[in-house]
Protein backbone atom coordinates (compact mmCIF):
# COMPACT_ATOMS: atom_id res chain seq x y z
CA UNK A 1 0.00 0.00 0.00
CA UNK A 2 1.51 3.52 -1.08
CA UNK A 3 1.94 6.21 2.03
CA UNK A 4 -0.60 8.98 1.89
CA UNK A 5 1.03 12.13 0.99
CA UNK A 6 0.79 14.79 3.49
CA UNK A 7 1.39 17.49 1.53
CA UNK A 8 -1.45 20.12 1.69
CA UNK A 9 -3.11 22.78 -0.91
CA UNK A 10 -2.73 26.49 0.02
CA UNK A 11 -6.67 26.23 -1.19
CA UNK A 12 -7.31 23.84 1.82
CA UNK A 13 -9.88 26.02 4.54
CA UNK A 14 -10.98 25.71 7.79
CA UNK A 15 -14.70 25.90 8.30
CA UNK A 16 -16.41 26.51 11.75
CA UNK A 17 -18.58 28.85 13.47
CA UNK A 18 -20.08 30.23 10.17
CA UNK A 19 -16.78 31.47 9.14
CA UNK A 20 -14.46 29.97 6.56
CA UNK A 21 -10.39 31.48 7.04
CA UNK A 22 -8.03 30.33 5.01
CA UNK A 23 -4.87 28.42 6.34
CA UNK A 24 -1.45 30.58 6.64
CA UNK A 25 1.81 29.52 4.59
CA UNK A 26 2.81 26.29 6.14
CA UNK A 27 6.12 24.39 5.13
CA UNK A 28 4.04 21.25 4.20
CA UNK A 29 2.38 23.03 1.42
CA UNK A 30 5.79 23.38 -0.61
CA UNK A 31 6.39 21.25 -2.96
CA UNK A 32 8.07 17.96 -1.07
CA UNK A 33 8.85 17.83 2.67
CA UNK A 34 12.36 18.88 2.18
CA UNK A 35 12.39 21.68 -0.10
CA UNK A 36 10.35 24.62 -0.38
CA UNK A 37 9.47 25.74 -3.71
CA UNK A 38 10.14 29.50 -3.72
CA UNK A 39 8.39 31.21 -6.81
CA UNK A 40 9.54 35.11 -7.38
CA UNK A 41 11.09 37.63 -5.61
CA UNK A 42 10.56 38.78 -1.99
CA UNK A 43 7.80 41.09 -1.27
CA UNK A 44 9.90 44.02 0.02
CA UNK A 45 7.87 46.50 2.14
CA UNK A 46 8.38 49.57 4.26
CA UNK A 47 6.81 50.87 7.63
CA UNK A 48 6.22 53.44 9.57
CA UNK A 49 5.14 54.00 13.53
CA UNK A 50 4.98 57.53 15.11
CA UNK A 51 4.64 57.73 18.76
CA UNK A 52 4.07 61.99 19.82
CA UNK A 53 5.71 63.97 22.74
CA UNK A 54 8.89 63.10 22.67
CA UNK A 55 9.99 60.58 25.11
CA UNK A 56 11.43 60.08 28.83
CA UNK A 57 15.25 61.95 29.56
CA UNK A 58 16.36 62.47 32.95
CA UNK A 59 18.85 64.39 32.48
CA UNK A 60 22.16 62.81 34.03
CA UNK A 61 21.84 64.13 37.55
CA UNK A 62 18.49 62.64 38.10
CA UNK A 63 20.51 59.21 39.09
CA UNK A 64 17.53 57.73 40.52
CA UNK A 65 15.38 57.65 37.13
CA UNK A 66 18.05 56.64 34.57
CA UNK A 67 16.65 53.41 34.16
CA UNK A 68 13.81 55.15 32.67
CA UNK A 69 16.24 57.29 29.97
CA UNK A 70 15.12 56.30 26.52
CA UNK A 71 18.64 56.03 24.84
CA UNK A 72 21.08 53.73 26.18
CA UNK A 73 24.38 55.04 27.93
CA UNK A 74 26.51 53.42 25.58
CA UNK A 75 27.37 53.93 21.89
CA UNK A 76 27.98 51.14 19.22
CA UNK A 77 27.36 47.14 19.24
CA UNK A 78 27.62 46.81 23.39
CA UNK A 79 24.78 48.98 24.34
CA UNK A 80 22.98 48.15 27.49
CA UNK A 81 19.00 48.64 26.71
CA UNK A 82 17.26 50.63 29.96
CA UNK A 83 14.31 49.80 31.70
CA UNK A 84 12.16 51.44 28.62
CA UNK A 85 13.06 49.50 25.74
CA UNK A 86 13.93 46.19 27.72
CA UNK A 87 11.32 44.23 25.67
CA UNK A 88 13.18 45.01 22.42
CA UNK A 89 16.25 42.57 23.86
CA UNK A 90 15.36 39.87 21.70
CA UNK A 91 15.84 41.48 18.41
CA UNK A 92 19.35 43.68 19.36
CA UNK A 93 20.58 41.83 15.94
CA UNK A 94 17.29 42.56 14.07
CA UNK A 95 17.23 46.63 14.82
CA UNK A 96 19.51 49.59 15.25
CA UNK A 97 18.31 52.51 17.85
CA UNK A 98 19.38 56.19 16.52
CA UNK A 99 19.85 59.47 18.05
CA UNK A 100 20.69 62.95 16.74
CA UNK A 101 18.52 62.94 13.60
CA UNK A 102 16.16 64.82 13.14
CA UNK A 103 14.67 67.23 10.11
CA UNK A 104 16.40 70.80 9.97
CA UNK A 105 13.34 72.76 8.61
CA UNK A 106 11.42 71.41 11.66
CA UNK A 107 13.86 72.21 14.57
CA UNK A 108 12.79 75.57 14.81
CA UNK A 109 9.05 75.18 15.23
CA UNK A 110 7.06 73.67 18.27
CA UNK A 111 7.25 69.96 19.34
CA UNK A 112 3.37 70.48 18.70
CA UNK A 113 3.64 70.58 14.64
CA UNK A 114 6.62 68.01 14.05
CA UNK A 115 4.09 65.51 13.27
CA UNK A 116 3.46 67.00 10.32
CA UNK A 117 6.88 66.95 9.17
CA UNK A 118 7.91 63.51 10.24
CA UNK A 119 7.50 62.10 6.78
CA UNK A 120 8.05 64.41 4.84
CA UNK A 121 10.64 67.06 6.05
CA UNK A 122 8.91 69.68 4.92
CA UNK A 123 9.30 73.28 5.64
CA UNK A 124 5.69 74.33 7.50
CA UNK A 125 7.05 76.81 9.51
CA UNK A 126 5.86 80.22 7.25
CA UNK A 127 2.02 81.63 7.66
CA UNK A 128 0.88 79.62 4.77
CA UNK A 129 0.65 76.16 5.52
CA UNK A 130 2.68 74.27 2.58
CA UNK A 131 4.06 70.64 2.95
CA UNK A 132 5.45 68.43 0.99
CA UNK A 133 4.91 64.87 -0.64
CA UNK A 134 5.46 62.31 2.49
CA UNK A 135 7.93 59.21 1.93
CA UNK A 136 5.69 56.44 2.55
CA UNK A 137 3.97 57.79 -0.24
CA UNK A 138 6.76 58.49 -2.36
CA UNK A 139 7.36 54.67 -1.96
CA UNK A 140 3.88 53.76 -2.40
CA UNK A 141 4.06 55.15 -6.45
CA UNK A 142 6.35 52.44 -7.22
CA UNK A 143 5.26 49.52 -4.86
CA UNK A 144 1.65 50.22 -5.50
CA UNK A 145 1.93 48.37 -8.92
CA UNK A 146 2.57 45.19 -6.83
CA UNK A 147 -0.43 45.18 -4.46
CA UNK A 148 -4.24 45.54 -4.74
CA UNK A 149 -3.67 48.87 -2.66
CA UNK A 150 -1.17 51.46 -2.55
CA UNK A 151 -0.86 51.90 1.12
CA UNK A 152 -2.46 51.68 4.52
CA UNK A 153 -2.82 55.01 6.68
CA UNK A 154 -4.34 54.28 10.02
CA UNK A 155 -3.79 56.05 13.21
CA UNK A 156 -5.83 55.99 17.01
CA UNK A 157 -8.11 59.05 15.30
CA UNK A 158 -8.99 58.63 11.95
CA UNK A 159 -9.08 61.64 9.17
CA UNK A 160 -6.36 64.24 8.95
CA UNK A 161 -6.47 66.42 12.00
CA UNK A 162 -5.66 70.14 11.63
CA UNK A 163 -2.00 72.15 11.18
CA UNK A 164 0.02 71.48 14.07
CA UNK A 165 -2.46 68.82 15.58
CA UNK A 166 -2.55 66.23 12.55
CA UNK A 167 -4.07 63.13 12.87
CA UNK A 168 -2.09 61.57 10.06
CA UNK A 169 1.73 60.91 8.65
CA UNK A 170 0.87 61.01 4.96
CA UNK A 171 0.86 63.91 2.40
CA UNK A 172 0.42 63.64 -1.40
CA UNK A 173 2.51 65.01 -4.13
CA UNK A 174 0.62 68.29 -3.50
CA UNK A 175 1.40 68.13 -0.02
CA UNK A 176 -2.05 67.52 1.18
CA UNK A 177 -2.98 65.18 3.82
CA UNK A 178 -4.37 62.16 3.79
CA UNK A 179 -6.99 60.72 5.79
CA UNK A 180 -6.33 57.92 8.46
CA UNK A 181 -8.77 54.91 8.65
CA UNK A 182 -8.79 53.93 12.31
CA UNK A 183 -12.03 51.92 12.89
CA UNK A 184 -11.02 47.81 12.62
CA UNK A 185 -14.13 46.17 11.26
CA UNK A 186 -14.14 48.59 8.51
CA UNK A 187 -10.41 48.53 7.80
CA UNK A 188 -10.66 44.41 7.39
CA UNK A 189 -13.97 44.55 5.52
CA UNK A 190 -12.63 47.64 3.35
CA UNK A 191 -8.97 45.87 2.59
CA UNK A 192 -9.75 41.92 3.09
CA UNK A 193 -12.83 41.23 1.60
CA UNK A 194 -12.45 42.18 -2.01
CA UNK A 195 -15.95 41.50 -3.19
CA UNK A 196 -17.42 43.63 0.02
CA UNK A 197 -19.45 40.10 0.68
CA UNK A 198 -21.17 40.11 -2.92
CA UNK A 199 -20.21 38.29 -5.71
CA UNK A 200 -17.71 39.14 -8.29
CA UNK A 201 -20.34 40.44 -11.03
CA UNK A 202 -22.20 42.25 -8.50
CA UNK A 203 -19.12 44.24 -6.85
CA UNK A 204 -17.97 44.90 -10.55
CA UNK A 205 -21.05 46.28 -11.19
CA UNK A 206 -20.72 48.54 -7.94
CA UNK A 207 -17.39 50.00 -8.81
CA UNK A 208 -18.74 50.42 -12.24
CA UNK A 209 -21.35 52.60 -11.02
CA UNK A 210 -19.60 54.39 -8.68
CA UNK A 211 -16.88 55.14 -11.46
CA UNK A 212 -19.33 56.67 -13.37
CA UNK A 213 -20.74 58.97 -10.77
CA UNK A 214 -16.74 60.26 -10.24
CA UNK A 215 -16.50 60.16 -13.75
CA UNK A 216 -19.79 63.00 -13.25
CA UNK A 217 -18.92 64.85 -10.27
CA UNK A 218 -15.35 65.98 -12.43
CA UNK A 219 -17.17 67.01 -15.37
CA UNK A 220 -19.67 68.91 -13.28
CA UNK A 221 -16.76 70.67 -10.86
CA UNK A 222 -14.46 71.31 -13.96
CA UNK A 223 -17.05 73.36 -15.33
CA UNK A 224 -17.98 75.07 -12.23
CA UNK A 225 -14.11 76.36 -11.79
CA UNK A 226 -14.07 79.04 -14.17
CA UNK A 227 -16.92 80.82 -11.96
CA UNK A 228 -15.22 80.75 -8.94
CA UNK A 229 -12.86 83.31 -6.80
CA UNK A 230 -9.33 82.32 -5.47
CA UNK A 231 -10.39 80.87 -2.39
CA UNK A 232 -13.02 78.68 -3.80
CA UNK A 233 -10.78 77.61 -6.71
CA UNK A 234 -8.06 76.26 -4.02
CA UNK A 235 -11.16 74.19 -2.34
CA UNK A 236 -12.08 72.81 -5.43
CA UNK A 237 -8.90 71.85 -6.33
CA UNK A 238 -8.21 69.69 -3.24
CA UNK A 239 -11.64 67.97 -4.25
CA UNK A 240 -10.40 67.70 -7.83
CA UNK A 241 -7.58 65.42 -6.29
CA UNK A 242 -9.50 63.24 -3.64
CA UNK A 243 -11.62 62.68 -6.84
CA UNK A 244 -9.33 61.65 -8.97
CA UNK A 245 -7.55 59.45 -5.74
CA UNK A 246 -10.56 57.66 -5.32
CA UNK A 247 -11.39 56.99 -9.63
CA UNK A 248 -7.56 55.47 -9.39
CA UNK A 249 -8.71 53.21 -6.62
CA UNK A 250 -11.53 52.02 -8.49
CA UNK A 251 -9.77 50.96 -11.04
CA UNK A 252 -7.44 49.05 -9.65
CA UNK A 253 -9.81 47.09 -7.35
CA UNK A 254 -11.67 46.10 -11.14
CA UNK A 255 -8.41 45.48 -12.20
CA UNK A 256 -7.40 43.14 -8.60
CA UNK A 257 -11.47 41.50 -8.83
CA UNK A 258 -10.40 38.33 -10.53
CA UNK A 259 -6.93 37.84 -8.81
CA UNK A 260 -7.25 35.56 -5.78
CA UNK A 261 -6.20 36.77 -2.55
CA UNK A 262 -3.59 34.97 -0.78
CA UNK A 263 -4.72 33.36 1.84
CA UNK A 264 -4.44 33.77 5.61
CA UNK A 265 -6.23 33.00 9.20
CA UNK A 266 -7.95 35.34 11.59
CA UNK A 267 -8.60 33.12 14.09
CA UNK A 268 -7.00 35.48 16.32
CA UNK A 269 -7.83 38.95 15.33
CA UNK A 270 -10.80 41.14 16.87
CA UNK A 271 -11.81 43.84 15.45
CA UNK A 272 -14.88 44.98 17.79
CA UNK A 273 -12.10 46.86 20.25
CA UNK A 274 -12.23 50.03 21.60
CA UNK A 275 -9.60 52.35 22.18
CA UNK A 276 -11.35 54.27 24.93
CA UNK A 277 -11.53 51.04 27.12
CA UNK A 278 -8.86 48.73 26.37
CA UNK A 279 -6.02 50.76 24.25
CA UNK A 280 -3.25 48.12 24.54
CA UNK A 281 -6.04 45.49 22.65
CA UNK A 282 -6.68 48.64 20.29
CA UNK A 283 -3.02 48.76 19.40
CA UNK A 284 -2.59 45.46 18.87
CA UNK A 285 -5.32 44.85 16.85
CA UNK A 286 -3.96 47.60 14.59
CA UNK A 287 -0.31 46.19 14.53
CA UNK A 288 -2.17 43.01 13.49
CA UNK A 289 -4.36 44.59 10.68
CA UNK A 290 -1.11 46.00 9.56
CA UNK A 291 1.10 42.51 9.44
CA UNK A 292 -1.96 41.21 7.58
CA UNK A 293 -1.44 43.72 4.73
CA UNK A 294 1.94 42.82 4.69
CA UNK A 295 1.07 38.83 4.56
CA UNK A 296 -1.42 39.07 2.37
CA UNK A 297 0.60 40.94 0.02
CA UNK A 298 -2.18 43.77 0.21
CA UNK A 299 0.41 46.29 0.30
CA UNK A 300 3.73 46.83 1.08
CA UNK A 301 3.70 50.88 2.86
CA UNK A 302 1.99 51.47 5.87
CA UNK A 303 2.17 54.07 8.00
CA UNK A 304 0.69 53.87 11.55
CA UNK A 305 0.17 57.25 13.79
CA UNK A 306 0.21 55.86 17.51
CA UNK A 307 -1.56 58.47 18.75
CA UNK A 308 -1.48 62.76 18.73
CA UNK A 309 0.46 65.38 19.81
CA UNK A 310 0.00 67.95 22.32
CA UNK A 311 -3.12 65.70 24.14
CA UNK A 312 -5.36 65.50 20.77
CA UNK A 313 -7.30 62.52 20.27
CA UNK A 314 -7.58 59.20 22.46
CA UNK A 315 -3.89 58.77 22.52
CA UNK A 316 -4.09 61.10 25.65
CA UNK A 317 -5.72 58.90 27.81
CA UNK A 318 -3.85 55.61 27.01
CA UNK A 319 -1.38 55.72 30.18
CA UNK A 320 -3.95 56.57 32.41
CA UNK A 321 -7.07 53.05 31.00
CA UNK A 322 -3.28 51.09 30.44
CA UNK A 323 -1.59 51.51 33.45
CA UNK A 324 -3.41 53.42 35.85
CA UNK A 325 -1.17 56.68 36.07
CA UNK A 326 -3.10 59.53 37.43
CA UNK A 327 -1.78 61.67 34.53
CA UNK A 328 -2.23 61.85 30.33
CA UNK A 329 0.35 61.26 28.17
CA UNK A 330 1.30 65.60 26.95
CA UNK A 331 0.43 66.86 30.31
CA UNK A 332 3.23 64.48 32.10
CA UNK A 333 5.87 65.55 29.53
CA UNK A 334 5.10 68.96 30.89
CA UNK A 335 5.15 68.04 34.55
CA UNK A 336 8.20 68.65 36.86
CA UNK A 337 6.88 67.58 39.82
CA UNK A 338 8.58 64.31 42.07
CA UNK A 339 8.45 61.15 40.03
CA UNK A 340 7.15 62.11 36.52
CA UNK A 341 10.18 60.60 34.82
CA UNK A 342 8.98 57.32 36.01
CA UNK A 343 6.00 57.60 35.62
CA UNK A 344 6.75 59.16 31.69
CA UNK A 345 9.33 56.45 31.61
CA UNK A 346 6.67 53.65 32.70
CA UNK A 347 4.27 55.10 29.93
CA UNK A 348 7.23 55.27 26.95
CA UNK A 349 7.89 51.36 28.16
CA UNK A 350 4.56 50.30 27.46
CA UNK A 351 4.62 52.05 24.18
CA UNK A 352 7.72 50.17 23.33
CA UNK A 353 6.18 46.64 24.77
CA UNK A 354 3.52 46.94 21.98
CA UNK A 355 6.08 47.74 19.15
CA UNK A 356 7.78 44.86 20.61
CA UNK A 357 4.15 42.37 20.04
CA UNK A 358 4.36 44.02 16.40
CA UNK A 359 7.96 42.92 15.40
CA UNK A 360 8.04 39.64 17.26
CA UNK A 361 4.77 39.00 14.79
CA UNK A 362 6.18 40.02 11.91
CA UNK A 363 9.28 37.80 13.12
CA UNK A 364 7.39 35.01 13.91
CA UNK A 365 5.30 35.11 10.93
CA UNK A 366 6.96 33.63 7.29
CA UNK A 367 5.82 33.32 3.65
CA UNK A 368 7.70 31.32 1.11
CA UNK A 369 10.39 33.97 1.38
CA UNK A 370 10.92 33.65 4.88
CA UNK A 371 10.44 36.15 7.86
CA UNK A 372 8.24 38.82 7.03
CA UNK A 373 10.55 41.17 9.38
CA UNK A 374 13.58 39.84 7.41
CA UNK A 375 11.98 41.99 4.35
CA UNK A 376 10.20 44.40 6.23
CA UNK A 377 11.36 47.97 7.40
CA UNK A 378 9.97 49.65 10.23
CA UNK A 379 10.97 52.88 11.76
CA UNK A 380 9.55 53.50 15.17
CA UNK A 381 9.83 56.75 17.00
CA UNK A 382 9.04 60.00 17.46
CA UNK A 383 9.53 63.74 15.85
CA UNK A 384 10.94 65.41 19.14
CA UNK A 385 12.61 64.16 22.13
CA UNK A 386 12.53 65.61 25.65
CA UNK A 387 9.84 68.46 26.17
CA UNK A 388 8.70 68.40 22.66
CA UNK A 389 12.42 69.44 21.43
CA UNK A 390 12.54 69.40 18.03
CA UNK A 391 15.91 67.79 17.70
CA UNK A 392 17.34 64.03 18.76
CA UNK A 393 14.82 62.39 17.40
CA UNK A 394 14.87 59.09 19.15
CA UNK A 395 14.36 56.33 16.38
CA UNK A 396 14.47 52.22 15.85
CA UNK A 397 14.94 50.62 12.66
CA UNK A 398 13.53 47.11 12.78
CA UNK A 399 13.75 44.51 10.42
CA UNK A 400 15.16 44.17 6.77
CA UNK A 401 18.27 42.09 7.78
CA UNK A 402 17.71 40.70 4.19
CA UNK A 403 17.52 44.21 2.64
CA UNK A 404 21.60 45.25 3.37
CA UNK A 405 20.57 46.70 6.99
CA UNK A 406 23.62 46.36 9.64
CA UNK A 407 21.81 46.18 12.57
CA UNK A 408 22.78 45.78 16.52
CA UNK A 409 24.30 48.53 17.01
CA UNK A 410 23.13 52.33 19.06
CA UNK A 411 24.01 55.11 16.37
CA UNK A 412 24.52 58.11 17.40
CA UNK A 413 24.53 60.74 14.70
CA UNK A 414 25.75 64.32 13.76
CA UNK A 415 23.37 67.38 13.30
CA UNK A 416 24.53 67.78 9.66
CA UNK A 417 23.37 64.01 8.88
CA UNK A 418 19.73 64.71 7.71
CA UNK A 419 16.92 62.36 8.85
CA UNK A 420 15.65 62.52 4.72
CA UNK A 421 19.32 60.26 4.24
CA UNK A 422 17.50 57.67 6.19
CA UNK A 423 14.51 57.85 3.89
CA UNK A 424 16.77 57.64 0.87
CA UNK A 425 18.56 54.75 2.29
CA UNK A 426 14.99 52.95 3.14
CA UNK A 427 13.82 53.54 -0.44
CA UNK A 428 17.21 52.50 -1.73
CA UNK A 429 16.79 49.08 0.15
CA UNK A 430 13.49 48.14 -1.25
CA UNK A 431 14.42 48.51 -5.30
CA UNK A 432 13.30 52.41 -5.03
CA UNK A 433 16.51 53.63 -6.88
CA UNK A 434 16.49 57.40 -5.10
CA UNK A 435 19.27 59.90 -5.38
CA UNK A 436 17.16 62.55 -2.80
CA UNK A 437 14.57 62.82 -0.83
CA UNK A 438 13.29 66.40 1.24
CA UNK A 439 16.57 67.95 2.27
CA UNK A 440 19.06 64.53 1.96
CA UNK A 441 22.31 64.85 1.34
CA UNK A 442 23.15 60.92 0.97
CA UNK A 443 22.57 57.75 1.97
CA UNK A 444 22.61 56.57 5.60
CA UNK A 445 26.06 54.94 5.20
CA UNK A 446 26.65 53.81 9.19
CA UNK A 447 23.62 51.41 8.52
CA UNK A 448 23.07 50.48 5.25
CA UNK A 449 25.24 48.94 3.17
CA UNK A 450 24.49 50.99 -0.36
CA UNK A 451 26.23 53.81 -2.42
CA UNK A 452 23.95 56.04 -4.52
Amino acid sequence: MSKKSSKINRRTFLKGLGVTCALPYLECMAASPTKQTVTGEAAKRLCYVFVPNGVCLPHESETKYQQWHWFPKEVGENYTLNQTLSSLAPFRDKMSIMGGLSHPKSRSLVGHMTADTWLTGGDIGGSAYKNTISVDQYAAQTLKQHTRYPNFALSSDGGTGFKSRVATLSFNSAGKPIPTEHRHRQIFERYFSPTGGATSDERRKSLQQNKKLVDLILQDSKNLIAKLGVQDKHKMDEYLTSLNTMEEQIQRSEQWLDIPMKEFNIADLTLDVDATIDPQAYIRTTYDLMLLGFQTDMTRVVSYMVAREDGMGFGENFPKLALGLPKGHHKMTHDKSKGHWQEWGQYDEWLAQQFSYFVQRMSNTQDEHGSLLDNTLILYGSGTSNTHNARNYPLILAGGNNLGVKHGAYHVFDEKEPMCNLFVSMLNSVDIPTEQFGDSTGPLSAIFNQTT
